[in-house]
């Protein structure tokens, strides 16, 4: 959770008290690096004997530098990704621990608000119910990320963070392990982000996020509902959109009530739409494709992980692990390949759009431009990239 790696790409917002050289020192010699921490840790207010334990063993690890620079968002579309995500063999294992862990389930909703299927989802996707939680050591990757100068105001806080619950017993500098940029346990939680929402559900006197599924789960819960989940509330809902209306509405910039877009013509394909909430409608894959309502609680998700793809489909299998249908695919225009997607992006840039990379991905920025284009050139502006819009412009 709060990913920055390969499936994730948070921005973090940053706590006060970070101070100038959490937002300025990085590079030079990886020793001096080092050495320039352990002052700042000791002018902290941390012993002398706490810091020279903490850092004695440090070490840069080029792997950790590697999987950064590789980082990405798979160039898939939603379907596609969804169901490479999404197999029978996870939503029954989810199902099973439902079950299994059912009084975590129900503390966890009753105590936070958070409805089981999300977590089961998060719990999943993150390291397949815990089966695999990544074995870089994680002082070694933060330090390794706080020296690089590519964005050490995300990771020099971490390594502080880890100081503290080194100091409180709850880390090791050599034994703690986890994946590449930091993130610890069966849901993959920062140092920060356990020292603010670590939760000891089994009562055991310690956080233990990577062997507690309690801890982990509670922990989770906590997390989200700190950064905006309002209890009993939906995230996601499947719709049923008409063939014509009108399409520049659509999207996450647009929100209105779900019985204003009842008044439109959406229409739930399972349940009823909560239609005094604010939503916005989601189109994937344009307006042939599939369709969602996207409730407020949805924009938490990206407080978790910033690709919408990714985002959408762990918001989709929490619906799935809650009893929902599998999603209609409907027919949708086939999308652009990788190098058309940089083409696109790249005419899109010389007219003055701000699409960020070059990078063949259709992150937000492409879809604003992609829709403004379509208005432009009185296409159906859903916001979905073909071939035809590219040979338009």
């Amino acid at each position: 959770m709060r990913r920055l790696g390969f499936t994730s790409l948070l921005v973090l917002v940053l706590g006060a008290g970070s101070g100038a050289l959490a937002n300025s020192a990085c590079g030079g010699s990886f020793g001096g690096f080092v050495e320039g921490m352990r002052k700042e840790a000791r002018a902290k207010g941390y012993d002398a004997k706490t810091v020279n334990s903490f850092f004695a063993n440090v070490r840069q690890d080029k792997k950790v530098l590697k999987a950064d620079r590789a980082q990405g968002v798979f160039q898939l579309d939603f379907t596609s990704f969804s169901r490479r995500l999404i197999s029978n063999a996870r939503l029954a294992k989810g199902r099973d621990n439902a079950k299994r862990y059912g009084r975590t389930f129900a503390r966890m909703e009753s105590d936070y608000g958070v409805s089981r299927g999300v977590l089961l989802a998060f719990w999943a996707f993150e390291t397949d119910y815990g089966s695999f939680q990544g074995d870089f050591n994680t002082l070694n990757a933060l330090t390794t990320l706080s020296h690089d100068c590519r964005r050490p105001e995300l990771f020099r806080p971490q390594v502080f963070a880890a100081l503290e619950l080194y100091k409180r017993g709850e880390f090791s500098p050599t034994k703690t392990t986890g994946a590449w940029a930091g993130e610890i346990g069966m849901v993959q939680m920062l140092p920060q982000d356990i020292l603010d929402n670590g939760v000891d559900g089994d009562g055991d006197g310690h956080v233990r996020l990577k062997t507690s599924p309690t801890d982990a789960l509670l922990s989770g819960a906590k997390m989200l509902r700190h950064l905006g989940w309002r209890a009993g509330e939906p995230w996601l809902q499947e719709v049923a959109v008409p063939a014509e209306m009108d399409w520049s509405k659509s999207g996450l910039g647009t929100q209105l009530k779900a019985a204003d877009w009842a008044k439109m013509g959406v229409k739930p394909r399972h349940g009823k739409l909560a239609g005094h909430l604010p939503a916005s409608l989601i189109l994937p894959q344009g307006r042939k494709g599939p369709a969602f309502l996207a409730y407020p609680n949805f924009r938490v998700y990206f407080e978790w992980n910033q690709s919408f793809t990714y985002v959408l489909t762990a918001a989709y299998f929490a619906n799935r692990l809650e009893g929902a249908p599998v999603f209609n695919a409907g027919q949708p225009e086939r999308g652009l390949s990788g190098p058309d997607m940089k083409r696109l992006q790249e005419k899109l840039a010389r007219k003055g759009y701000d699409v960020g990379k070059i990078d063949g991905i259709l992150g937000a920025g492409t879809r604003a431009a992609v829709q403004d284009m379509q208005k432009r050139l009185g296409m159906p502006a859903d916001a979905w990239p073909t071939r035809q819009l590219l040979n338009r412009i």
